[in-house]
């Protein structure tokens, strides 16, 4: 996931950079709000986390301007402002979730990937990359116009790594998003599923590297 940062306070800014990073996320970061919005125009951004109050343009403003642009990328704002008619004029604007000052990194990160989550499949029901398509209500996966029979830790780990896409994603985080709390698993157990998915959808499809985790490239 590639994620754009928009923070003028720098402890903030270096503070969520590192964070995202250390989970595996791609990041983008500006200071002000002039450099922020020229990064949304030049390139495609899974999230933006945009301050309100930012020097040069406000957060407001580049909010209406990526409206303005039809850009769908969902944001997140960040705001000392707590008061309601904050809260409704940010969403009414087109803000696609509100996070007051100061806040938890562990719900900032909660908040980016229930967004993403939503982006994925946002007005379809189907994932479609390569010849590969993914039918999310049926969780059906085809492959050429043929069906590809996945176990269910299977298909979780190809939904994860696509809505990851293009990013290395670390082994603690696999095992955090598909067992979380289930009792210790063997640490064989990833690769074996990462061999499986080469084997069936495809062998090119799973990048991996050492030290950094799994990706899927598309």
């Amino acid at each position: 996931m590639k994620i754009l940062i928009v923070e003028d306070e720098k402890d903030i800014l270096s503070f969520l950079k590192r964070g995202f990073e250390e989970e595996g996320y791609v990041v983008d970061t500006a200071d002000n709000g002039q450099d922020g919005e020229y990064k949304i125009a030049l390139n495609h951004y899974d999230i933006i986390i945009l301050d309100w109050m930012l020097p040069e343009k406000s957060g407001i403003e580049i909010l209406k301007c990526i409206i303005k642009m039809e850009i769908k990328t969902p944001v997140v704002l960040l705001t000392a402002k707590d008061e309601v008619k904050d809260k409704v004029e940010a969403l009414k604007i087109g803000a696609d979730d509100y996070v007051t000052k100061p806040f938890s990194f562990e719900e900032l990160e909660a908040r980016v990937e229930s967004l993403y989550r939503r982006s994925i499949s946002k007005g379809s029901n189907t994932i479609e990359f390569q010849d590969i398509i993914i039918d999310i209500p049926s969780k059906q996966v085809t492959k050429a116009g043929s069906i590809v029979e996945l176990l269910a830790k299977e298909y979780e780990l190809l939904l994860f790594l696509i809505k990851n896409k293009n990013c290395f994603v670390s082994v603690n985080k696999i095992y955090d998003a598909i067992w979380g709390d289930e009792e210790f698993i063997n640490s064989n157990v990833i690769q074996v599923i990462i061999y499986r998915l080469r084997k069936k959808p495809g062998k090119d499809l799973v990048k991996s590297s050492r030290g950094l985790g799994y990706k899927i490239e598309l």
